[in-house]
């Protein structure tokens, strides 16, 4: 059964930094837009970034452009997203999931395969 998973949530600092990890299980991610998404209490599921399975092509909120960071291992099949100056409002539930059309798209509705979902808290 394909699965995603993801790891490296947690409490951080305003202005510090937080790995967030989505490996897949019983897929490959290789040919599968990998989409990373949040939802705060109270609010619907944003776009944050994604990447196509060609690695050029990626995508980024305006809230997010310059702070986060998308990347793939191949090697672990595994997409990261790298959260640098972190905010307040970077509080969520952040969830990663996978397009097997590879539309390289915002809309959740694209996406086939998702996470269970992670805790990303900004707070002093």
């Amino acid at each position: 059964q394909a699965q995603l998973v993801e790891s490296g949530g947690g409490l951080v600092q305003p202005g510090g930094s937080l790995r967030l990890s989505c490996t897949g299980s019983g897929l490959s991610l290789d040919h599968h837009t990998i989409g990373w998404f949040r939802e705060a209490p109270g609010m619907a599921r944003d776009g944050v970034s994604w990447i196509m399975s060609a690695l050029t092509e990626t995508g980024y909120a305006n809230s997010v452009k310059g702070r986060f960071t998308i990347s793939r291992d191949k090697a672990k099949n595994t997409v990261y997203l790298q959260m640098n100056s972190v905010r307040p409002e970077d509080t969520a539930v952040y969830y990663c999931a996978a397009d097997k059309w590879d539309r390289g798209g915002w809309g959740p509705h694209l996406y086939d395969i998702w996470g269970q979902g992670i805790q990303v808290t900004v707070s002093s």
